[in-house]
């Protein structure tokens, strides 16, 4: 069974991959854990728009955490390990993992991570775009 999609269309010409990247993204949001934050901060040198992703990661130590980029997807995951040598009267704080995956559009660039506080901040740039107008010489077929 083929699938209806507005990428189809013939007027959209190398869009294919669109598709690809948005059943990424589907699948990639299901688990709401941990929660996150996406905000639009200023630039401190005035070169394009700066994206800060914030993860609500308490008790997760930096040792814990490891932040890939891989194949324009950045992917965050968590490991903790139950401490054998504690007895716990009441567990309300469990040690979970998780891999929370955000897919970026090309030319977004990672500058760095920081844990704070239990956030885990990662700071991306997405640079301004040449326009670029080029003229295409038409040839005479003889």
């Amino acid at each position: 069974m083929s699938r209806n999609s507005l990428l189809n269309s013939p007027l959209l010409l190398g869009f294919d991959q669109i598709e690809q990247v948005l059943d990424r993204v589907a699948k990639a949001s299901g688990d709401g854990y941990p929660p996150y934050n996406i905000e639009q901060v200023s630039a401190a040198n005035g070169e394009g728009d700066m994206l800060r992703i914030t993860l609500a990661v308490a008790g997760f130590t930096r040792d814990q955490l490891d932040v890939k980029l891989e194949d324009n997807q950045l992917m965050v995951a968590g490991k903790q390990e139950d401490d054998k040598a504690r007895t716990y009267l009441h567990r309300g704080i469990a040690a979970r993992q998780f891999q929370r995956s955000f897919v970026l559009a090309d030319g977004i660039e990672v500058k760095g991570a920081d844990l704070k506080n239990g956030l885990l901040s990662i700071d991306l740039s997405r640079p301004e775009p040449e326009h670029l107008v080029q003229r295409v010489e038409i040839k005479q077929s003889e």
